[in-house]
């Protein structure tokens, strides 16, 4: 096969004040015309890094290349490397002949530009057309990426689309130059199943029409199965291990390897104790010895904590002009359940089917429009809002992204103990300081940590930390919405195992929010389908996985990548 690119022995540092980190450590990856070649690893693992200097995107300083070269070889006989080519050069090979997709399109798009427009300016940025014929490239690039209703598209701005969409701009924006190499930086991350296995189908026919190279950031070895040709291992800067994906998969050498695929939830029973990265490079367990639950099991009573009764939320979609509402968006529509104390209830669904809403309205952080919410035999929609104030502190959410939701001056001990001082907890500072330390360590973090900063820990150090403050008014229900999403695998795996020893030991009931459906089978007791405001369809966690009666669950399922998929 022809070499497109070949990274050979490429290091990288990175200067902070008299700190030297060694961010990559002698890479070298090869990418042949035609292929797909997977970069995996965790966060910090050295992908973006990687991805970025091919196209000189680092900022320098901080980051220094200490040695190394990218050769490109767009005929297969030429090359050239890219990491000599002055700023002038590197600019007319962006784009063009590489070109990228980076993780989030709603930051990488300009929110004041039309799609169209900014399209247009990149197909007339590396062509000598005229504006009327890039417009009608750009239609003809929107249809390709099969975007509903090109022409009208062409006009709409990046916050009336939805994240697939966004995203299929973006690759629009990537193809319209036809690049040899596509770099894809976790493209697809934070979509739902169905719009992921859609954008990977469309990345592929695009590559196999072009004969294009592609390079596919990835912390999700499920997509590497779906999509790759070729698997790169990455670990804290460093190549561990590169191969084919069927031979990654069947027979995986490096620890790092087999911890990645072994931590993914969909392996493993309900509530079995997964395994950890460090489990594999530390060597401290056999991999027979983790397949064990934990002996306490937790507690699903009879009675019933909470029952739902045809609660709707809908929202005014249209105004007349005198500001009267004469359209809604059904949000939540006639949504009736009950749910057990002790139980775990899982709620899925796609994007905007109602799953969050449904949350935060059974709280009454929104209102509902009709129905009833009743909480231990308490009906909290016939209460004022002064009124739940003091129910407030049984009821806690645990957000998808817990650097927004906590604030970022106040250290991060001061904001486990504040909802303890507002519900009047703990006779002294010192009590509840010492309550606060007591949870820091049941979360695993340490005494030491309470006067540090929220951008001081990691994102599933963070997660652990809402986590705490969550669990510092001793609730009795939790509603964890995404919790777990935006987490590497490995951090996933640490956060849905404090989870299940939390539960076993406070004994908390759970609604656990989730688009993804592996996750909510292994975490829940009973799932809940969603699907545009409705109950689609609930029943026994396994059940409801592995014997799904609905046309829409059995979509959502099917759309799982193949490669993390096995039978119970």
């Amino acid at each position: 096969m022809e070499s497109l690119l070949s990274i050979n022995n490429l290091s990288i540092d990175f200067h902070s004040g008299t700190t030297l980190t060694h961010a990559l450590k002698n890479v070298s990856v090869t990418i042949n015309r035609g292929e797909i070649v997977a970069l995996v690893g965790e966060s910090g693992s050295g992908k973006s890094i990687t991805a970025l200097s091919i196209l000189q995107l680092l900022p320098t300083p901080p980051a220094e290349i200490s040695s190394g070269q990218i050769f490109f070889s767009e005929d297969g006989e030429h090359s050239f490397d890219l990491l000599k080519r002055n700023s002038s050069e590197i600019q007319k090979i962006r784009g063009n002949k590489i070109a990228m997709i980076f993780q989030e399109p709603m930051t990488s798009l300009n929110p004041v530009l039309t799609c169209g427009d900014q399209v247009i300016e990149a197909i007339l940025l590396h062509n000598k057309i005229s504006k009327k014929d890039a417009k009608q490239k750009a239609i003809e690039w929107f249809e390709k990426v099969k975007l509903p209703n090109a022409v009208a598209l062409l006009n709409r701005y990046p916050h009336q689309l939805s994240g697939g969409q966004k995203q299929r701009v973006m690759i629009a924006m990537a193809m319209c130059s036809e690049p040899a190499l596509l770099i894809c930086d976790e493209p697809t991350t934070a979509l739902d199943v169905t719009v992921q296995k859609t954008i990977l189908l469309l990345l592929k026919e695009l590559q196999q029409q072009s004969i294009m190279g592609i390079i596919f950031i990835t912390h999700d070895l499920g997509v590497v199965a779906e999509i790759a040709d070729k698997a790169v291992v990455m670990y804290k800067g460093e190549v561990v291990e590169q191969n084919s994906v069927t031979e990654i998969f069947s027979n995986p050498q490096h620890p790092y390897t087999k911890a990645l695929l072994a931590c993914r939830p969909v392996n493993h029973k309900r509530g079995e104790r997964l395994p950890i990265v460090s489990d594999f490079m530390e060597e401290k367990i056999h991999q027979n010895e983790y397949a064990f639950a934990n002996e306490k099991k937790h507690h699903i009573s009879d009675e019933y904590m909470l029952k739902v009764e045809n609660l709707s939320v809908w929202f005014p979609s249209k105004k007349s002009l005198f500001g009267k509402s004469q359209g809604f968006t059904k949000a939540v529509n006639d949504v009736s359940f009950n749910l057990f104390k002790g139980e775990t209830l899982g709620l899925v669904g796609e994007s905007g089917c109602g799953k969050t809403t449904l949350g935060r309205a059974l709280l009454r952080l929104i209102e509902p429009t009709a129905g009833k919410i009743i909480y231990n035999n308490i009906d909290l929609t016939a209460k004022k809002r002064d009124e739940l104030r003091s129910l407030r502190k049984e009821m806690q959410i645990i957000f998808q992204d817990p650097y927004s939701s906590l604030n970022p001056r106040i250290t991060i001990g001061s904001a486990i103990a504040e909802p303890m001082k507002v519900h009047g907890m703990g006779s002294s500072e010192k009590i509840r300081k010492e309550k606060v330390n007591a949870l820091l360590e049941k979360v695993d973090l340490k005494p030491e940590h309470f006067n540090r900063y929220p951008h001081e820990f990691s994102g599933g150090q963070r997660q652990r930390i809402v986590i705490a403050r969550a669990l510092a008014l001793n609730p009795s229900f939790i509603i964890c919405d995404e919790s777990v999403s935006a987490l590497d695998v490995s951090v996933q795996a640490q956060v849905l195992n404090l989870l299940n020893d939390l539960k076993k030991e406070f004994g908390f009931t759970t609604i656990f929010i989730s688009h993804d459906l592996s996750v909510v089978r292994y975490i829940s007791d009973r799932i809940m389908v969603m699907n545009n405001g409705s109950i689609e369809e609930s029943g026994d966690a396994d059940s409801v996985y592995y014997h799904p009666s609905s046309e829409y669950t059995k979509k959502l399922i099917a759309s799982i990548p193949k490669g993390i998929i096995t039978n119970s």
